[in-house]
């Protein structure tokens, strides 16, 4: 709504100019406001919000765009010429004036709104041929100002032809928020793209170096290493960009890294790993392999010996359960925050609004870490 306000803020600023104006003119007799001319003095003063804000409003934008600025001033000079018709043709209802009168009107949407404009163009000017034919056939009937039922036509006439106004300022609303709503799915959606690329690389890297270790040693764990890094590799690349993806095949991955972390580690390390999943449940990719990654750097790296990381993953009707706990040495730990937990809560934040709860709570030389995602 803020941003909405900020948009459109040039209307704000002739709605202000032209109340202090109308005051003003008022309190020095230029201007009477007959009160009892409710429609006309709501017709005027639409007009002249819309001619006061709407340079306002564009002014960066008529500063580059010289046909715009014709556009304006046509439209001015059509409503100049509507008050010259109307002092100069002393006709009661001129048709004339009544034609211009349509045409500016037409005139308004089509400059504030020219996309939403030309995408109702057939309904919005068919509808307005209809009411000046509607008019023109009063007028012709009944155009004697003293007969009765004229009045009642021009009642009519003047009803059909504001009727369509909050209509369709409600319609373009309407089409503002669906287009602001999908302007933000789509940014949250590139946001999310780009959350998933910053996976920590360096554990590619890492298990690289291990792996051309292994090779000179000529070890048997080579093809082992080669084949998990690969699974993994194919994972992160083409599973990532999915919205969704199998539980199980996410504690396949998990799986595959706590191996190759068996493999790099030349200490004794306790890592383990319970699950018990439902085949059907699926998940948004490479949630927890953030929280396995923090395990690791903080708690494993920083310790010589004693070191352990346990896991559980489970899940049921109501949603889905991760719990990581691990050690880690206080003193190594970092006054600076990493980016890895704050990708996480904001692709949770993307992914599973209102739906998930993660709970961070360090006890001693412990860390505990609980995400929980609802299905409902």
């Amino acid at each position: 709504m803020i941003d909405f306000f900020k948009k459109y803020k040039g209307f704000l600023i002739g709605l202000v100019i032209l109340v202090i104006l109308i005051m003003f003119l008022s309190a020095i007799g230029f201007i009477i406001i007959d009160k009892d001319e409710v429609l006309t003095n709501i017709v005027g003063f639409l007009v002249w919000w819309f001619l006061i804000s709407f340079p306002i409003h564009k002014f960066e934008y008529l500063k580059k765009q010289k046909h715009v600025v014709l556009k304006v001033v046509g439209l001015i000079v059509l409503f100049i010429a509507m008050i010259v018709i109307g002092e100069v043709m002393d006709m009661p209802d001129n048709p004339m004036l009544m034609l211009l009168l349509i045409l500016f009107w037409l005139g308004i949407p089509y400059l504030v709104a020219p996309k939403f404009f030309t995408k109702h163009r057939f309904f919005i000017i068919g509808y307005y041929a209809l009411v000046f034919c509607y008019f023109l056939y009063a007028r012709l009937v009944f155009g004697s100002p003293d007969d009765s039922l004229y009045e009642q036509h021009k009642s009519i006439f003047i009803t059909l032809l504001l009727m369509p106004i909050p209509i369709v300022i409600g319609l373009w609303f309407y089409e503002q928020w669906k287009w602001f709503k999908q302007f933000k799915a789509e940014k949250s959606k590139a946001e999310l793209a780009m959350l998933k690329t910053q996976i920590n690389p360096h554990f590619f890297f890492n298990t690289l170096n291990n792996l051309h270790a292994l090779t000179v040693m000529q070890s048997e764990k080579a093809p082992e290493v080669v084949l998990k890094l690969s699974d993994m590799m194919r994972y992160t690349i083409y599973e990532g960009k999915k919205d969704r993806v199998p539980l199980s095949d996410e504690v396949s991955y998990l799986e595959n890294y706590i191996e190759l972390h068996r493999i790099r580690y030349h200490k004794t390390v306790e890592l383990s790993f319970e699950h018990s999943i439902r085949e059907t449940d699926t998940v948004s990719p490479l949630l927890f392999i953030i929280l396995l990654e923090n395990a690791l750097k903080h708690g494993v790296e920083s310790l010589v010996e004693g070191a352990f990381v346990h896991m559980k993953l489970t899940s049921d009707e109501k949603g889905i359960h991760f719990s990581i706990h691990n050690n880690f040495d206080p003193s190594e730990v970092s006054d600076q925050k990493g980016i890895g937990l704050e990708n996480l809560r904001r692709r949770l934040d993307l992914t599973y609004p209102d739906k998930h709860l993660l709970v961070l709570k360090n006890e001693g030389n412990e860390y505990h870490a609980d995400l929980t995602i609802f299905k409902s």
